[in-house]
């Protein structure tokens, strides 16, 4: 087969799930969900990404936030989009879904007269098809006649090409009409026609991939062996994929034998069953990265049936697929969890991998400060209402001094910088959010003791801030009581689903040495602490910043990286900071405050500096730092 630009291409559902988490309860009764992609073809290309291959959708959105929200998440995840079109008549397919208990998955499909059942031939580019090497339709999609001719012509194209075609059965009874809007759960309901319809077309594939459930339906009986040995008649060359739940898989790639233990499989993966809904989807993902990679068949039944397994003990579908890190982790270390959302460090890899990308540095004007700007404003009798009206102009400013770079942010509050945090957010700023109470020791929370609670209101892409006053020769009564803090803010980051800075200031508290805040960093390691960002005082010497690589590199590998704090440095002081952090691998930037805004922002709130004087006064501050980030060696 000739080199192709994309490994595979999938077709059909594409939809918003809206995941209820409430877990045990009716979707009569949740009060909250979590919003994925969804739909098998889309969680196939997803998931297929993740893994390291190149995938591609053909599908349809409807022209609103919902349709926009999957393009933009397939293209954060790496897939090819040229595929999916935008219809402008029709909203994007919904799902609502549910877990109830462990055999009950409650789920309604909103899909009438939707984006992506209206799928037809028109929508099926040759040139895209020709330039993967297989592609994957799926069973539901060819319960409709427009969608059916579309992956039919997808399918012709893909032959005469010499690509693979590849069929998930897919089986959802009521996309069937078999089942009413109430039964979304349903798997299986036998039928005479759609077995007929599936019987047409199994044929012409090259690997066909289902359930014992999806199997019948396309064997025409709910004998397993028989359906099998059905399938293979009408199609004597096709390899064929039987998924077994904690049984693994079994492949069969000739005549079907008495037993269905005799054909080839690898290892299954037993879990606790969270959610059922998607594990079919990761399945196939693993599967595709071993068969169109060229693995043997028993390591391909190993990455699906590991796939299926971390699925099936997640909540959400796409966004809970599994990267290749994670995979490769599981697949040599295994996991002391039955239930693998509670193994920390799966976790913790499955986080890291799956960030939203963003620039490799951070370059970020501070203004989150709130004590000193109140005290501030009152020491030269300013009101303090008017420190909001500063932040906002301070995002004008790094948008000015940052102009055409995708690597500028800002800190900023809630207290006095909400209308900031909006600003800044429209300018497409990194954010950095503060949680901590200014100015405590031990760490305290500026809101409730309830800091999830809290953080569920940010926009997801805001990052959380805390500023510990840590030295590693506190008392043990203040460390435990600091590090009870930082734990909480982890496991509340990580729940909420948001990235979080810790920064760590040791060096008004204890002498600081080479080993001062490596030994900071090393001990919150330890106890399970890993934020995407450290936020640290400069070192006084070489060594200091090559013990804080070390500590990174062997407490979190996957850490974005330090930026620099100022401590109302001088530009000439931060220039020989700059210089001497760039040399560690660890540091990706700076987020400086006082040394920007201290000046000017005085002579603003005593009236001596205009909004226009002040922004570009700011501007020409920050833009100078950055010059010298840049040029530092």
């Amino acid at each position: 087969m000739p080199e192709t630009e994309l490994d595979v291409i999938t077709i059909g559902r594409a939809s918003v799930d809206l995941y209820g988490q409430q877990i045990g309860g009716r979707l009569e009764d949740m009060a909250s969900f979590a919003k994925s992609v969804g739909g098998c073809p889309a969680n196939i290309a997803i998931g297929a990404a993740r893994l390291g291959l190149r995938s591609g959708l053909i599908t349809r959105v409807g022209d609103e936030a919902f349709g926009r929200f999957i393009r933009e998440q397939l293209t954060r995840e790496g897939v090819e989009t040229r595929g999916v079109a935008t219809d402008p008549k029709r909203l994007t397919a919904l799902v609502i879904l549910g877990v109830r208990d462990s055999t009950t998955f409650p789920l309604i499909f909103y899909r009438e007269d939707c984006a992506d059942s209206a799928l037809d031939d028109s929508d099926i580019d040759e040139a895209f098809i020709r330039s993967a090497a297989a592609i994957v339709v799926t069973g539901t999609h060819f319960s409709r006649e427009n969608s059916a001719a579309a992956q039919r012509k997808a399918m012709r194209i893909a032959r005469g090409a010499g690509r693979r075609v590849i069929l998930d059965i897919d089986y959802r009874p009521n996309l069937w009409g078999l089942a009413g809007h109430g039964a979304g759960e349903q798997r299986y309901i036998a039928s005479d026609s759609v077995s007929a319809h599936l019987a047409a077309i199994l044929p012409e594939f090259d690997l066909i991939v289902g359930t014992e459930e999806e199997v019948h339906i396309a064997g025409g009986t709910p004998d397993t062996l028989a359906a099998l040995a059905r399938i293979r008649e009408l199609n004597p060359a096709a390899a064929i994929v039987l998924k077994r739940g904690p049984m693994g898989c079994t492949v069969f790639t000739g005549p079907i034998p008495a037993s269905l233990d005799d054909g080839i499989s690898g290892p299954g993966f037993p879990v606790e069953v969270y959610n059922v809904l998607g594990a079919g989807d990761g399945f196939m993902s693993g599967l595709l990265r071993g068969y169109l990679r060229g693995e043997p068949w028993e390591r391909t039944c190993a990455f699906a049936n590991a796939c299926g397994a971390m699925l099936v003990s997640r909540l959400l579908c796409s966004l809970e697929s599994p990267t290749w890190p994670e995979l490769s982790h599981f697949l040599d270390h295994g996991s002391p969890e039955r239930a693998l959302r509670r193994d920390r460090l799966l976790s913790h890899i499955h986080w890291a991998t799956t960030r939203r990308p963003r620039a490799p540095q951070l370059l970020a004007l501070a203004i989150d400060h709130r004590s000193q700007l109140e005290a501030l404003a009152d020491r030269v009798g300013a009101p303090r209402e008017r420190i909001a009206r500063l932040k906002v102009l301070a995002v004008e400013a790094a948008a000015q001094a940052g102009a055409g770079r995708d690597d500028i942010g800002m800190l900023l509050d809630g207290i006095h910088g909400r209308e900031a945090l909006f600003a800044a957010d429209a300018k497409g700023l990194w954010i950095g959010r503060p949680v901590e109470k200014p100015g405590s020791r031990p760490l305290q929370f500026e809101t409730s003791a309830d800091l999830g609670s809290h953080l569920i209101e940010w926009p997801v892409t805001q990052t959380v801030k805390c500023l510990c006053f840590y030295h590693p020769d506190d008392p043990e009564e203040l460390r435990l009581a600091q590090e009870e803090k930082l734990l909480a803010l982890h496991d509340a980051a990580r729940i909420v689903g948001r990235e979080y800075l810790v920064e760590i200031i040791a060096g008004p508290h204890g002498p600081l040495t080479d080993d001062t805040v490596a030994s900071v960093l090393r001990r919150l390691y330890a106890i399970g602490i890993k934020p995407d960002w450290w936020k640290l005082e400069p070192q006084e010497s070489a060594g200091a910043w090559r013990a804080i690589d070390a500590a990174i590199g062997e407490g979190d590998p996957l850490c974005r990286g330090v930026v620099l704090l100022g401590l109302e440095a001088s530009e000439a002081e931060l220039g020989r900071a700059f210089a001497a952090a760039r040399k560690a691998a660890c540091v990706k930037g700076f987020a400086i405050g006082r040394t920007i805004w201290a000046e000017p922002a005085e002579a603003w709130l005593q009236g001596n500096m205009d909004d226009a004087g002040l922004a570009n006064e700011m501007a020409s501050r920050f833009a100078r730092l950055i010059a010298t980030w840049d040029a530092s060696p």
